[in-house]
């Protein structure tokens, strides 16, 4: 095999070139725990030399099943500097899903964060070849050599995302991808930053509360080691608020739950603080959304509120932030408005794990509230079929779904296009509105996909008397459920609780409304075979869903 530098060597290659300065911090409420490019480096060479010894060899599958740390950055270095592929999996998943996608993956190796986590999985797969995470670093060996060479369309990573079956693809992500997205990101976030990629002092602090084993956080991490920034991680989401003031971050990825939790925990202090006060501040927030349709009363009530109160509200949430990026989910334009009002401009970023995280970016002062940006450099888009769906190709494309042609065929087009399955539209500068999913799959505010349709379908299981269940919450901050049919509203609130049990957290239904008329197709709601129009049922069932939201 031809002799191949990848992003790996940079990334170790900054480990090395900081020695003495914090690369990775932990955050633990207000303390912040340092390590060093030395401290790093000197546990990735135990962990390769554990993975080493359990017989991996380069292009093994090697799972890793843990909450962010820097154990877990350590390990995924060492992995990936052995030459193995890193399945990354959510610890928070059930057992049972991460054992059907770790047999899928067919490991050589499964690395879980402890005796607590490994159970689930150990007892649904008792041959499970594991390693505990601790134990990687417990040795007195260490290898220090230069990464195994890899060639441009060798496979770095497989991350499992779920698809319109409910049965999770694993995304192979090659060489090549990676190395074709890190320099484009580098220069993304020194424009973003305003210094060409160089902050005072030479280094830019990051802080990240996503889990590391999805796409666009995994691209996160390498990009602050790629740069040689300071990542600082949450270890408590509990804790959010506090490790957010004591990191003092530069900038942070987000997904719009968070943003729409700030900005409502910050409009309800202001309540308090008086009748007066709350008047100025909303009507500066009106005035802001309408911008040049702004009253004048709204215009001098937005005057005050950025001299006055914007700057005290920026302080609280973050003083040396420079901006805030979303992506993941749809953000609200109120949302992006409120957030430019106290000074922190947010960007978004659009992608897929499919696309190696990222299709489409904001620029610095060219962001359109509503829209996700431009395609990044050497990304080519295009808005095409009957259902107007946006679709991408260039080197950012991923290699395939693991051990699934038929699905890696359906994903793109005759002539070679990448079918992300949104509904988008462009405006006349080429930027990207996207309005809905050609797909069923739900991405509600957290970030996570969920195919509606198994959770539609134990649903009517569980509720006798139930004709269909809609299960609804694209871009909302959680699931709720349309039921039709004559059914007890009790069945249904056992059902619920039922389905809700055996599930993780993001897949659960928060609330329903209970229709007893069965949709039909004289009714609209239905094709004339039987099937849900989604779009249909979402604008008939407006007014509840609402309430559902309220």
């Amino acid at each position: 095999m031809k002799d191949q530098t990848t992003f790996v060597d940079r990334l170790l290659g900054t480990l090395a070139k900081h020695p003495s300065r914090p690369v990775i911090g932990e955050m633990h409420g207000a303390t912040h725990k340092p390590f060093t490019g030395a401290m790093m480096a000197a546990m990735v060479g135990k962990a390769r030399a554990a993975i080493r010894s359990r017989g991996v060899k380069p292009g093994d599958r090697v799972v890793l099943l843990a909450p962010n740390s820097a154990r877990w950055v350590a390990a995924d270095l060492a992995m990936l500097a052995e030459g193995a592929v890193v399945v990354p999996l959510y610890a928070r998943q059930a057992a049972g899903e991460l054992v059907t996608i770790m047999k899928h993956a067919e490991p050589a190796l499964v690395v879980v964060d402890g005796e607590a986590l490994a159970e689930g999985p150990r007892a649904a797969w008792p041959e499970m070849p594991l390693a505990l995470l601790d134990d990687l670093f417990a040795g007195d060996g260490a290898v220090d050599e230069p990464p195994v060479k890899r060639a441009p369309a060798d496979p770095v990573t497989i991350i499992y995302t779920s698809g319109t079956s409910g049965e999770a693809k694993g995304v192979v992500t090659t060489a090549a991808n990676v190395g074709f997205m890190l320099p484009v990101i580098d220069d993304a976030v020194g424009r973003l930053m305003g210094d060409g990629g160089h902050a005072a002092g030479g280094v830019h602090r990051v802080f990240h509360y996503l889990p590391f084993c999805f796409a666009g956080s995994r691209m996160v991490l390498w990009t602050a080691l790629w740069r040689g920034s300071e990542l600082s991680m949450s270890t408590s989401l509990d804790n959010l608020k506090e490790e957010l003031a004591a990191a003092k971050p530069n900038y942070v990825l987000n997904v719009p739950a968070l943003l729409d939790r700030i900005r409502s925990g910050v409009d309800g202090q202001i309540v308090k603080r008086g009748k007066l006060f709350a008047a100025l501040w909303a009507a500066a927030v009106r005035g802001n959304l309408r911008g040049k349709g702004a009253t004048l009363g709204e215009k001098l009530a937005l005057a005050v509120a950025k001299r006055l109160i914007a700057p005290k509200v920026k302080a609280q949430i973050g003083a040396d932030l420079k901006t805030l990026i979303s992506g993941s989910a749809p953000l609200s334009e109120e949302t992006q408005r409120w957030f430019s009002l106290i000074g922190i401009p947010v960007y978004e970023v659009y992608g897929l794990t499919e696309t190696t995280a990222i299709v489409t970016m904001d620029e610095p002062g060219d962001a359109r509230p509503g829209y996700v940006g431009r395609p990044i450099r050497g990304v080519e888009i295009r808005v095409a079929g009957d259902d107007d769906e946006l679709q991408t190709r260039g080197a950012h494309i991923f290699a395939g779904y693991w051990k699934n042609e038929a699905a890696t065929k359906a994903a793109f087009t005759d002539d070679g296009w990448f079918r992300t399955g949104d509904q988008a539209t462009l405006d006349e500068t080429r930027r990207v509105k996207v309005i809905g999913r050609t797909k069923n799959v739900l991405v509600p505010s957290s970030g996570h996909n969920v195919p509606p349709e198994p959770l539609e379908q134990r649903l009517l299981e569980l509720s006798p008397g139930a004709v269909q269940a809609v299960v609804v919450g694209h871009g909302r901050p959680f699931l709720t459920a349309i039921v039709a049919g004559p059914v007890a509203r009790e069945v249904v609130e056992a059902a619920v609780a039922t389905l809700n049990a055996d599930i993780p957290h993001y897949r659960r239904i928060r609330a329903f409304h209970l229709d007893p008329a069965p949709m039909t197709p004289e009714s609209g709601l239905l094709t004339a075979n039987q099937k849900l129009k989604r779009r249909a049922i979402e604008a008939h069932y407006e007014k509840q869903i609402a309430e559902m939201y309220a």
